[in-house]
């Protein structure tokens, strides 16, 4: 996926969201029905249906609205049709190509079952949704004058802070690269590696944030604002599930390190006694 501007975080979350697919397709395990499209001078390809999911095997198709072409998914990516534009003509977008292509199909409804049946493709789907809401964000932000509302990526060397404890919790946090340590008042809990969603447990619960999470090596990672990630929650049911285990994962590995400290501490204290 790519959009007619010079952006190296664009180019990364592009490959991310193809590698992302690959695992998906793996994981459900679909054979999908393979189209062949012609160059499209206007509307959709012959044989869209917004019932289906599209992957690119080869060529491009460009996502257009309103007569201008917004993105282009080339080889590898996953075209998602747009539900709102099926509601309402004047304001849907349409799919094209330019260059002619070749699709595999593969049908929404029975996709999303095999989805919800593996937590592995769950985890995976709400990644990919992550990674998606990315590019949107990046792409709507390069279309306009006005600065955007977050910087969407930020990259953190060792030993920088990326969330500080009893901070407002504005964003939603994806580890595209690198590894992070989570301490709460000072002591280490957990560590947070490449792939994992972290910070959303106080936006959905509109708390302060919990904990501090520092870098431990150069760390690349992804903001979604709080809003965003909300409406996706609300548009994708799996991502909550995915979510939930991510969380009682990290409560069971917070509860672990504090029974550890707790027994430490008394060890100490008898043997300072003796």
């Amino acid at each position: 996926m790519f959009v007619n501007i010079d952006a190296q975080d664009i180019a990364a979350l592009s490959q991310q969201f193809g590698t992302l697919v690959g695992e998906l397709l793996e994981v459900v395990n679909m054979r999908g029905q393979l189209h062949d499209i012609e160059i499209t001078p206007a509307g959709n390809f012959r044989g869209f249906d917004d019932r289906q999911f599209y992957v690119i095997l080869d060529g491009s198709v460009s996502a257009r609205y309103q007569g201008k072409s917004i993105y282009t998914l080339e080889t590898g990516d996953m075209l998602l049709p747009d539900v709102t534009g099926g509601l309402d003509t004047a304001i849907a977008v349409e799919y094209a190509s330019d260059t002619g292509a070749s699709l595999r199909s593969y049908p929404a409804l029975e996709f999303m079952q095999r989805v919800f049946d593996e937590p592995v493709a769950i985890r995976l789907w709400t990644r990919l949704l992550v990674t998606y809401a990315g590019l949107v964000t990046r792409i709507a932000a390069a279309g306009v004058n006005e600065p955007p509302a977050t910087p969407g990526f930020e990259s953190y060397s060792e030993g920088q802070i990326i969330i500080r404890q009893g901070d407002e919790a504005d964003y939603v946090y994806y580890m595209r690269s690198g590894e992070a340590e989570v301490l709460v008042s000072g002591v280490n809990v957990a560590i947070i590696g490449e792939g994992e969603i972290f910070g959303a447990m106080a936006v959905l619960t509109c708390t302060s944030r919990s904990a501090t999470v520092r870098a431990r090596t150069a760390c690349a990672v992804d903001k979604v604002p709080k809003d965003q990630f909300t409406e996706l929650i609300k548009s994708n049911p799996a991502t909550i599930n995915s979510l939930m285990v991510d969380m009682a994962n990290s409560i069971v590995n917070l509860n672990e390190q504090l029974a550890g400290s707790r027994v430490k501490a008394r060890e100490e204290r008898r043997q300072d006694k003796q």
